[in-house]
């Protein structure tokens, strides 16, 4: 007698469940890589972002008072009635948004002692939209079925032609779909600088909010906040080298870090020489769960400014924060950038662009340099030099730095940056700020060098620690070492008037050894 075949139950979904994640994983840096092998344009315009970022990392030109009010649209894609996500759920991760992007995540108590003083505010709302392209009333949420079981990081979801939403104006509105996800990919976004039509954040619906069909351990909204991060130009905090320690997330005040961390980790993951206190693995753009990641540093805040500064200069609105920052933000937040550098794109930028600045110039200072080490310094050690020096030992020195000599942006930018096919400057795809007239030193005091009248090479982009010469000994290395040390307690608002003073009279007594222009 032939064996009947069991009845499939009438409740059971078609389609068998995709397993859910259980390490972190994100494409953007795949999307990025992709983008700068085959969308013209766009290796030019991110290299126009990092310039601004870079110089915006080192002078206070760049920030806004207040903060900016940023309108969503989340596209539902759907195949099955799970995926058909709730608003609750969607509210629940605007949300998450709004404390991540205040720092008022009530989780950020667990930041262990010695990062408390680097957490940053990023001064950032989000809410739904309530006006679509058109200008009609909306939810900010639309839901398209699709027949694709998942999608990938091919930005398939991003148009209805292939099965997915079209997106809304990506300079008006921050684009979030959230879909079935192949492959145990929790999300991806795109950087600034790309195309519109692809602009925005995918997510995985079980990763997204707090509520519904979130599931541990992504169920605290955090996929979103981490892609938000790259959105706003924010790095993977390990510097994607592989594993390494020679890649950098280009923030000063995030430590060399050897390589991505997951689930939750204990206090202190030392890699890369930098204990005692070693990774900064809470941070959001590390791989971590959810609930063990729960802070941005001043120096990522800054970068973000940075991008809406440029950019992402067209979405959103200022709009007043509103009761008291965190204890352990900073305190002086950056002033509003000059109007004027936002007119002008930047029209020549550096051919010879050096490859990743030493994470020793930008990371921790050393902990032996004291907060007044100024003190320490003999009042006339600028007058004399060493006895010991040969009294020619200027000649060797060259008597200008080369012109073109910039500080290093990101090594990327740096590789075959002029064979990729030139973009139509009618068409920009976001205008830059109009380069500095000329710009200050990345270690040089405000004001100049004490008086002499800007920085050692006028009319060029030089970082002057950076181009300390080698031909006469330690000298100069050590004041260059000074100098960075210098920049580094300015940067972290630790040096007083007595400090500036010194580290100006030390700017001019550097600026006379490297120009050779007399005794120092």
């Amino acid at each position: 007698m032939p064996k009947r075949r069991p009845k499939a139950s009438p409740n059971k979904e078609s389609t068998p469940k995709a397993p859910l994640p259980t390490r972190r994983s994100c494409a953007t840096m795949e999307v990025h890589e992709r983008l700068l092998r085959t969308q013209p344009g766009y290796r030019e315009a991110r290299d126009a972002i990092e310039t601004y970022a870079w110089r915006a990392m080192w002078s206070p030109m760049v920030g806004r008072t207040g903060c900016t009010k940023i309108p969503i649209v989340v596209h539902v894609v759907y195949k099955t009635a799970a995926q058909n996500i709730s608003d609750a759920q969607i509210k629940s991760q605007i949300d998450v948004l709004n404390a991540d992007y205040r720092a008022k995540n009530t989780d950020i108590s667990t930041v262990p002692a010695p990062f408390q003083p680097l957490i940053g505010d990023p001064r950032l709302q989000f809410e739904l939209a309530t006006t679509d392209p058109a200008g009609n009333p909306t939810s900010g949420i639309t839901r398209t079925a699709t027949a694709a079981a998942s999608f990938s990081q091919d930005n398939a979801v991003k148009a209805a032609a292939t099965g997915g939403a079209d997106p809304w104006p990506a300079d008006r509105y921050l684009n979030i779909w959230v879909c079935q996800l192949g492959g145990g990919l929790l999300g991806y976004a795109q950087f600034p600088g790309g195309p519109a039509a692809t602009d925005g954040l995918v997510i995985l619906h079980t990763a997204f909010g707090t509520t519904g069909t979130a599931a541990a351990p992504f169920n605290l909204g955090r996929t979103a906040t981490h892609e938000l991060g790259h959105w706003l130009n924010l790095r993977h905090i390990w510097g994607d080298d592989g594993g390494g320690c020679s890649g950098d997330d280009f923030v000063p005040d995030t430590p060399n870090q050897g390589g991505e961390h997951y689930g939750a980790p204990a206090f202190p993951q030392v890699s890369c020489g930098n204990g005692p206190n070693g990774d900064m693995f809470m941070n959001y753009m590390d791989y971590v769960d959810d609930a063990a990641m729960v802070m941005f540093t001043a120096g990522q805040v800054t970068r973000m400014q940075a991008a809406l500064d440029t950019a992402r200069s067209t979405i959103g609105t200022s709009v007043s924060c509103g009761g008291k920052l965190p204890k352990e933000a900073p305190k002086d937040l950056p002033k509003d950038p000059p109007k004027e550098l936002h007119k002008e794109p930047i029209k020549d930028l550096p051919k010879d662009l050096p490859k990743d600045p030493p994470k020793e110039l930008h990371k921790d200072p050393p902990k032996e340099i004291p907060k007044e080490s100024h003190k320490d310094l003999p009042k006339d050690f600028h007058k004399d030099p060493p006895k010991d020096l040969p009294k020619d030992f200027h000649k060797d020195l060259p008597k200008e730095l080369p012109k073109d000599f910039a500080k290093d942006p990101p090594k990327e930018f740096a590789k075959e940056l002029h064979k990729d096919p030139a973009f139509d400057p009618q068409k920009p795809i976001f205008e830059p700020p109009k380069p500095f007239d000329p710009p200050k030193g990345a270690f040089e005091p405000p004001g100049g060098l004490g008086g002499l009248g800007g920085p050692i090479n006028p009319g060029g982009a030089v970082p002057f620690v950076l181009a300390t010469p080698t031909g006469h000994g330690s000298l100069a290395s050590a004041y260059a070492q000074l100098l960075a040390q210098y920049a580094q307690l300015n940067a972290a608002g630790q040096l007083d008037e007595a400090g500036m003073a010194a580290w100006q009279q030390l700017s001019q007594a550097y600026h006379r050894l490297v120009s050779g222009g007399g005794s120092i």
